[in-house]
């Protein structure tokens, strides 16, 4: 069998599978969750076995430190992973959700109700925990899903889904309703985003080239975002000791990850004021500041920004700093160069405040709050699949109703159209 047919096999059975899901019954989908749970915990050792000769491959190829931390299956990450599922089983369904119900005036009763986008193929790298995370998102939201992993993860994720459907088939629900694909072969990649009569939406979670060529090679929409540049702006009689707090916790706390500031706009007005305190605060954590020509005026340990700096997601301990004369020239900077992913201000005045959150065009927009909480957990939502920055179909972290549409039911009583 070719690569091709074995990806247009899985694809078959699984939109298969996605239309007994569709119809399941939380509880069924709950139980199954938790035996999960029970299976990766119960497991651990079988899971570490895989994960080790994807471990000693990363160390032969040479990946750094970094990215085989984020490889390792330890006892504490599969512990966290069965505690995810326990989550995802404890929120509510969104399933079969009926909104808007309205009387027509010919008495036709007209709702919305949401149902499960389909089959979705998920596309990621590196992190096998990311694996049982997008399959319980999908089977909880009723979708059935096609994983394909980065190779340098290939035995772990292979691991992790004999486990879920061991589980799957256990309780008598289609295996195929959580599939990986079991080659590192590029061609696979390819094969699925052509698969537009059985997989209704692409999912790619990764760095900016992956996304990139899902998204010019994919016939199927793709949800996305290709990286995140995040701005926080600090506004004229600004809380200074507020700010500095946020633009630290926003920059240093995780600045590998998309939702770290890269950009810190700063209002004429305090800059004086603020920048040598926080400027100080970074330098003690190892920030390196890249400025525009009046922060290089107030920080010495400042360097000089280029053009390229501004649109730059660092994912790194380096910052680009800018002073600007108002809001409007600090809106102007970010509808310029953001990602539309996180921006955030930092203001005492609540109507400036309400016209920064109407004017920026962003997934999340935060008053008095660190870029860091557009994050799925962090925002109520219990957990994400990924952040999408393209409006189609649903904008920032994408949780269990984000993984479904609506469509309109209708109750009549021997209506007909004159």
């Amino acid at each position: 069998m070719s690569v091709e047919q074995l990806v247009e096999e899985l694809c078959k059975n699984a939109k298969w599978a996605s239309r007994a899901l569709a119809v399941m019954p939380r509880v069924k989908k709950d139980q199954a969750l938790l035996k999960m749970a029970e299976a990766l915990t119960a497991k651990a050792g079988e899971l570490k076995e895989a994960n080790q000769i994807d471990l000693a491959a990363a160390r032969e190829a040479g990946l750094s430190a970094a990215m085989i931390d984020r490889l390792t299956l330890s006892d504490q990450v599969i512990a966290s992973m069965a505690d995810g599922l326990r989550e995802v089983a404890a929120l509510p369904d969104p399933v079969g959700e009926v909104s808007g119900m309205w009387r027509r005036p010919n008495g036709l009763l007209v709702g919305r109700q949401r149902i499960p986008l389909g089959v979705i193929g998920f596309i990621y790298e590196s992190r096998p925990n990311v694996t049982v995370d997008a399959a319980a998102l999908c089977l909880k939201s009723g979708n059935a899903v096609i994983l394909k992993g980065g190779k340098e993860a290939i035995n772990s994720n292979l691991a992790l889904a004999a486990v879920i459907r061991e589980v799957l088939m256990e309780l008598q629900i289609p295996s195929a309703a959580v599939s990986v694909i079991p080659t590192t072969d590029r061609a696979a990649t390819s094969a699925l985003l052509k698969m537009d009569e059985l997989v209704d939406v692409i999912i790619p979670r990764g760095g900016e080239s992956l996304i990139r060529f899902v998204a010019e090679n994919s016939s199927i929409p793709v949800l996305k975002h290709y990286k995140g540049v995040c701005h926080v702006y600090v506004d004229q009689g600004a809380d200074l000791a507020m700010a500095q707090e946020i633009c630290i916790n926003s920059k240093c706390q995780r600045p590998g990850v998309c939702n770290a500031m890269e950009t810190l706009l700063v209002h004429q007005d305090v800059a004086g004021e603020f920048l040598p305190k926080v400027g100080q605060a970074f330098q003690e954590r190892g920030v390196k500041i890249r400025g525009c020509h009046q922060t290089c005026d107030i920080l010495i340990e400042a360097n000089p920004a280029s053009d390229d700096d501004w649109p730059m997601e660092y994912l790194d301990l380096i910052l680009a700093v800018r002073v600007v004369d108002d809001m409007d020239q600090a809106l102007e900077h970010i509808a310029t160069y953001s990602s539309q992913h996180t921006e955030a201000i930092v203001t005492r005045d609540y109507e400036r405040a309400r016209r920064f959150l109407n004017a920026v065009d962003s997934s999340v927009v935060l008053v008095n709050a660190s870029t860091r909480f557009n994050d799925g957990g962090q925002l109520g939502l219990g957990a994400e699949i990924g952040i999408n920055t393209s409006k189609l179909h649903a904008f920032g972290p994408m949780g269990l109703s984000e993984l479904t549409s609506q469509k309109f039911i209708v109750y009549g009583d021997g209506q007909v159209r004159e």
